[in-house]
């Protein structure tokens, strides 16, 4: 890789905390977000995903798209329980 020498020492004698960005605004509304999604999940007790947690999140005034809450949920390994399938007891005639 091609670098300028006084650019490669010139970070390197900058302290760290110059060096990082501040948060985006992306990266602010998700932390905001996390932790309205945790809430709803652990109030459901771990059985709602992502498309009832986004349904529960509209009604409490959080404009927020679906994808996002799939996205954050899958992030911090959140899921809901799974139905199960219908076991047919009898076959039909």
């Amino acid at each position: 890789m091609d670098l300028c020498p006084g650019t490669y020492y010139g970070r390197k004698r900058r302290p760290p905390s110059a060096v990082r960005r501040p948060p985006s605004a992306r990266a602010q509304r998700d932390a905001v977000l996390i932790k309205q999604i945790t809430d709803v999940h652990q109030a459901s007790h771990g059985t709602y995903g992502a498309y009832r947690v986004h349904k529960q999140l509209r009604r409490q005034g959080v404009q927020v798209a679906r994808c996002t809450v799939e996205r954050l949920m899958r992030a911090r390994g959140l899921q809901g329980v799974h139905r199960r399938d219908r076991r047919r007891t009898t076959t039909p005639d």
